[in-house]
């Protein structure tokens, strides 16, 4: 997967004066053996951190090699000062976990209190100002912690991939999808840039691309990709395999002091009367590289794409929370729906942008709701260029990081799943399984105000998004909340 950030972790073993530091010298080798044993990669530092001189030496071994993420580890009970100020000093996102203790054998001069010390690391980081990933519980064995650490490889990828991310979009942002619209102000909060265009800085590139040399190698690679059964309308393919070139080289040509990118790109309805088709198979290639481009010009939708890219290392796709499930479909597929309700059921549904490799039989076709706009009665042309196919059953995580008009971000992160059964209908399209979907579609999507495009993870990764966007400052992460569980605000007498 490219566009996104290599993870290089590095662990710091910290040992409080009056403790013995060889405890949490040796620990901290435990714990770098068993991430070896999982083929998880850490750079272990040989300075135990006991004191502020020790700070300077730690962070000259991580700068040494390269480390981008940092661990610190509580072998025993820690110094407070030095430890917050190591990850203060640290260029990168830290995480702070401790260690437990080993047995009943040893609980005199083997016994390391950082249970205890956590609970002053946590103060001093406040002290700070610092905003650590600490787990939901953050102390364990070797193979506990290594655990954990891996968990936060995937948080770091997210923290490390935003602060290095510029987002183009191609505007303006269309007032018919007004609910994708958002501040920008947050963006340079997180650290994100943000480059903003018109249409016709993209339509004027386009066209300098024409009679492009690399043409015909794009054409061959989409033929491949498409394979003969897929290829429904070879005759669109160079205008296409064109476009692609120009998104590719305004990417190379425009990234400037960031080092990833995604764009935001309005669509419709006049991107088909003038750049003669449709670009969602192109969105589809580009989001297979970890390159998303969301559709409707919608920004936060482009980054909660690559959000998802960072935590799975999975291309994702952005879909719309489309339609509800007929009841007939499912009274006649109750094995394919056993355990859900129909309100828990919904389709997820967009023209054609998800990838090829997330789709059943994946097919070039056209867009049938612009091609009633625009060609109504016509053999489509300008409205071919989708990428359609029945999207393949599996765990999904529903996900979105949104600005407030008052530039306040939330988000939300709901698990479930695609259900094998064919959605007869049309589109990139599956049926989506959310445990409770229906509160939570009055009580977070609803209420809360967001908009009709969700991103979608096809895998389990709630733990790692919710962990990330808290590590953002993120207050308000909603979930699908159990039935035992209220929202704010909702009625107990439903």
């Amino acid at each position: 997967m490219m566009n996104i950030p290599q993870v290089k972790l590095g662990i710091v073993a910290v040992s409080r004066d009056c403790f013995p530091v060889e405890l949490s010298a040796e620990r901290r080798k435990a714990v770098v053996q068993t991430c070896t044993d999982k083929k998880l990669r850490i750079t272990e530092v040989q300075t135990t951190v006991e004191n502020e001189k020790d700070v300077l030496k730690a962070l000259a071994e991580l700068k040494d090699a390269g480390v981008n993420a940092l661990v610190v580890y509580l072998g025993n009970f820690g110094p407070e000062g030095p430890e917050t100020l190591l990850a203060q000093k640290f260029d990168g996102p830290a995480m702070f976990v401790a260690a437990a203790e080993e047995t009943e054998t040893n609980l005199v001069g083997g016994r390391g209190d950082a249970y205890c010390g956590m609970l002053n690391a946590s103060y001093n980081l406040g002290l700070r100002g610092l905003n650590p990933y600490i787990p939901e519980y953050p102390v364990g064995t070797p193979d506990e912690i290594a655990a954990l650490i891996a968990d936060f490889e995937a948080i770091a990828r997210v923290i490390l991939g935003l602060a290095k991310l510029k987002i183009f979009s191609f505007g303006p942002r269309p007032q018919d999808f007004l609910a994708c619209n958002a501040p920008i102000k947050p963006l340079y909060d997180l650290g994100v840039e943000i480059m903003e265009n018109s249409e016709l800085d993209l339509f004027e590139a386009y066209n300098n691309h024409a009679g492009d040399e690399r043409i015909a190698g794009v054409i061959a690679e989409m033929e491949a990709e498409l394979g003969a059964a897929g290829n429904g309308y070879p005759g669109i393919l160079p205008r296409l395999a064109q476009y692609e070139l120009t998104l590719k080289d305004w990417l190379a040509d425009h990234l400037g002091a960031s080092e990833y990118a995604v764009f935001a790109n309005k669509c419709w309805p006049a991107f088909q009367t003038q750049f003669k088709f449709v670009p969602c198979y192109v969105n589809s290639r580009f989001a297979s590289r970890g390159i998303p481009v969301s559709c409707e010009t919608d920004i936060y939708g482009a980054l909660s794409e690559y959000i998802i890219t960072c935590a799975t290392e999975k291309p994702a796709t952005l879909l719309d929370i489309n339609n509800t499930v007929p009841r007939d479909m499912v009274q006649n597929n109750p094995a394919a729906f056993q355990g859900y309700r129909n309100d828990d059921l919904f389709m997820g549904f967009h023209c054609g942008n998800t990838p090829s490799s997330c789709m059943k039989n994946a097919a070039m076709k056209y867009q049938l709701i612009m091609h009633r706009l625009l060609e109504s009665g016509k053999e489509p042309d300008i409205t071919r260029g989708t990428l359609e196919g029945t999207i393949r059953p599996g765990a999904v995580t529903l996900f979105r990081l949104q600005s407030t008009a008052d530039c306040t971000l939330r988000s939300y992160v709901a698990e479930g799943e695609v259900i094998d059964a064919d959605p007869k209908s049309f589109g990139g399209i599956g049926i989506f399984a959310i445990k409770e979907m229906a509160r939570f579609y009055r009580h977070v999507l609803i209420a809360k105000r967001y908009p009709h495009h969700a991103g979608v993870a096809f895998d389990h990764a709630g733990k790692v998004l919710f962990a990330a966007m808290k590590m953002l400052g993120v207050a308000d992460v909603a979930f699908n909340q159990p039935a035992g569980m209220l929202y704010r605000d909702e009625n107990p007498f439903r």
